[in-house]
């Protein structure tokens, strides 16, 4: 999908002080995002660590930021800091809200 300039300043409202705003508006709106929704026991701790440090360049090898960002301001992904704030921005990306399915490996996976 592609976000216009009012989705992402809603998005991105908590921020709207920074003086980084306006760039940040400027790159999510440059091109087609991918939106999703992980799930799953203890997800946003594991999903903060497969993404990696905001600042990339103290991003771990192997996380997505560690691997494929270089610098701040041009982050390849943004993953919610809170069972909350990813509630908020579910409702927001997702005013449908999501798809439910489930994975034929579930039983695999969870007891």
């Amino acid at each position: 999908m592609t976000v216009d300039r009012p989705f992402a300043e809603k998005h991105y409202e908590d921020l709207s002080s920074k003086p980084f705003f306006g760039s940040l508006i400027e790159y999510i709106t440059s091109g087609p995002v991918v939106a999703m929704i992980w799930e799953g026991e203890g997800v946003v701790k594991t999903g903060r660590t497969i993404i990696g440090a905001t600042n990339p360049a103290q991003s771990a090898p192997g996380t997505i930021r560690g691997d494929l960002a270089i610098v701040t301001g041009r982050n390849i992904i943004h993953g919610s800091d809170s069972v909350e704030s990813a509630q908020k921005e579910i409702a927001l990306w997702f005013p449908d809200g999501p798809i439910n399915w489930q994975s034929s490996l579930h039983p695999w996976i969870y007891e």
